[in-house]
């Protein structure tokens, strides 16, 4: 009877687990792709609220981006206005002087400055940059003697009748040199003469002027056959009579610029006048005076007002 019950039971859960198959077979794989597609939909949903609902923080950045953009937009804008207002500028200024100034290539120029520069070597003035005395000046002082050496030279270049320039005392692995190199764009091809040698021992020292503010002499003239040297000299602490001392030492004549003779001091707040003048400026009024034979004019270019010294002229 036992064995009869346990049979009967055993055949009943057969059954049941028999329909329990076919109600999944029924539903099968349509159910659980169902289920898939129903989760699938429900990430979608929240990515898609997560890319529609930004951050305060982020809408913050978002402005700050696009402000940033138009302020940008707006100076390339200005910046491409200015520069067609210039080509426009240039382009009538060419037009307008046709007639009066050949036009020449950039690649001629610099070949008829080239060609300038080296026929002053045989037959032009010559001036001498003492740069001996560098090694007392401080970094400072070195950066702005570099930049009046590339004004200086920048000066040659654009005149008529340029000078052959020579820097004397100038040894290629000083302090000055390499500032010269790192501030002065193409110095290492610029047309003059480096040597260590002391312009003292460089040229016969009857040939030598030695230009100082300090000097007796007023310098009347530019000779052809003399050689002037200037004083490659910043020094903020002001010692005086420091190159004047250096060309008695030599016995080398010295001069100075007929400033006294042509111009006169001008009232101002600070009571301020200097005959002390940055080298390229004292190569602008020499340059200047070579090519026109005119002092006043020649001072005018290089002795600015805040030195405190007007033309005689102005003043009368």
């Amino acid at each position: 009877m036992d064995w009869k019950l346990e049979g009967s039971a055993q055949e009943t859960e057969s059954h049941v687990l028999q329909e329990q198959e076919v109600t999944l077979e029924d539903t099968g794989e349509d159910g659980i792709s169902e289920s898939f597609q129903l989760l699938q939909i429900d990430v979608e949903c929240e990515h898609r609220e997560e890319m529609t609902l930004p951050t305060s923080n982020a809408v913050w950045r978002s402005k700050n981006v696009q402000r940033k953009q138009r302020h940008w937009e707006k100076i390339v804008a200005a910046k491409k206005s200015k520069r067609k207002q210039e080509k426009e500028r240039r382009k009538a200024n060419r037009v307008e002087n046709s007639g009066i100034y050949p036009q020449h290539s950039k690649r001629f120029l610099r070949s008829l400055t080239k060609e300038r520069l080296l026929e002053a070597k045989h037959s032009g003035p010559r001036l001498c940059i003492d740069l001996s005395m560098t090694h007392h000046m401080s970094k400072k002082e070195l950066s702005r003697l570099a930049g009046q050496i590339r004004r200086l030279y920048g000066s040659n270049k654009k005149a008529d009748r340029p000078f052959w320039i020579c820097l004397t005392g100038f040894t290629t692995d000083s302090p000055l040199y390499e500032e010269c190199l790192r501030m002065n764009d193409g110095f290492s091809s610029y047309l003059l003469d480096i040597t260590e040698e002391d312009c003292f021992s460089l040229f016969p020292l009857e040939t030598l002027v030695y230009l100082t503010p300090d000097s007796e002499h007023a310098l009347e003239d530019v000779d052809l056959n003399k050689v002037y040297i200037l004083g490659g000299l910043v020094d903020e602490s002001i010692q005086k009579k420091v190159t004047l001392q250096k060309a008695q030492e030599h016995s080398v004549k010295t001069a100075r610029l007929p400033i006294q003779e042509y111009m006169v001091r001008r009232q101002n707040g600070k009571n301020y006048h200097s005959e002390i003048l940055a080298i390229n400026q004292v190569f602008d009024i020499l340059s200047t005076y070579f090519e026109t034979q005119n002092w006043p004019e020649a001072l005018k270019k290089g002795v600015s007002s805040r030195k405190g010294y007007t033309l005689q002229n102005s003043v009368e």
